[in-house]
């Protein structure tokens, strides 16, 4: 199987996004603003909500793909970076789950 991660989709996110909306995808979307991005990756989580439920394991993997891509250019259109999100998962990784859950319900 090919090394190809996280981070290199990022990349390959910030490098879309410096493209032409005639080539770009991803261009497109941001062009469109952070609430079109919100709005497709809205669609893509209940495309692999749906797959789930369906235990269909090809079309879900697809999705997930989907649903990561959209997630990255939501993050890019607000100018957060996988890294940040990285930190965040850190700092939860200190606790249960459980103990984490219950503390986010204070915020």
């Amino acid at each position: 199987m090919a090394s190809f991660t996280l981070h290199d989709l990022e990349q390959r996110v910030k490098a879309r996004a410096q493209a032409s909306a005639d080539v770009s995808y991803t261009r497109r979307l941001l062009d469109q603003g952070v609430d079109r991005c919100a709005k497709k990756l809205g669609e893509e989580a209940i495309e692999t909500i749906l797959a789930a439920i369906a235990e269909d394991r090809e079309r879900l993997i697809a999705e997930t793909g989907d649903l990561i891509y959209h997630l990255l250019v939501v993050l890019a259109a607000r100018g957060i970076a996988l890294a940040e999100v990285e930190a965040e998962l850190a700092k939860r990784s200190q606790q249960s789950g459980l103990e984490e859950k219950a503390g986010r319900q204070h915020r």
